[in-house]
């Protein structure tokens, strides 16, 4: 009798500590993002081509006309933003320019792990410097920025421009 007891209180023992592996395993599987999610939503599409003719270079743009100093017959002529929405639109350009930095090293765009990633990251942080001096409505600050910008252009094109 003593032996059946004791496998009684055994077997529950057993089987609380399984349910609370289940209980367990169970917590952690919802807390843990699923794996072909991630993978599902990074998949490239568009080339680097397209990312600097349809993203970059024009934001880049922006950016480098939103403030200008012009002699001309005229004069003198200073150009920048003004408005709030002016500001925005500068800082929108900033944005888009971070991004496309993002969209550069996203798979099978990076070129290599080394200068590539570099000049892209320097994008990255120019245009972060940009999109803070539009915040704080700073033109010294987006002429500066939009120099750091300029900078790390030249500096990939240098190396990795293929043929316009």
């Amino acid at each position: 009798m003593r032996l059946v007891h004791w496998l009684f209180v055994v077997s529950i023992a057993l089987f609380v500590t399984g349910l609370g592996f289940v209980v367990a395993g169970a917590r952690t599987a919802r807390l843990a993002p699923a794996p072909n999610a991630a993978a599902a939503a990074l998949t490239p599409v568009a080339s680097v081509k397209q990312i600097m003719k349809g993203i970059t270079g024009p934001a880049a743009n922006a950016i480098f006309d939103a403030v200008q100093t012009s002699i001309t017959i005229k004069g003198v002529e200073e150009t920048a933003p003004h408005t709030d929405a002016e500001w925005e639109a500068v800082g929108n350009s900033a944005a888009a320019v971070i991004e496309s930095g993002n969209l550069l090293l996203l798979g099978t765009r990076a070129v290599d792990k080394g200068d590539w990633t570099k000049t892209s990251q320097a994008m990255m942080e120019a245009g972060k410097a940009v999109l803070k001096a539009t915040q704080q409505k700073n033109t010294e600050q987006v002429l500066a920025s939009g120099e750091a910008l300029n900078k790390s252009c030249d500096d990939c094109h240098r190396k990795y421009q293929r043929g316009a």
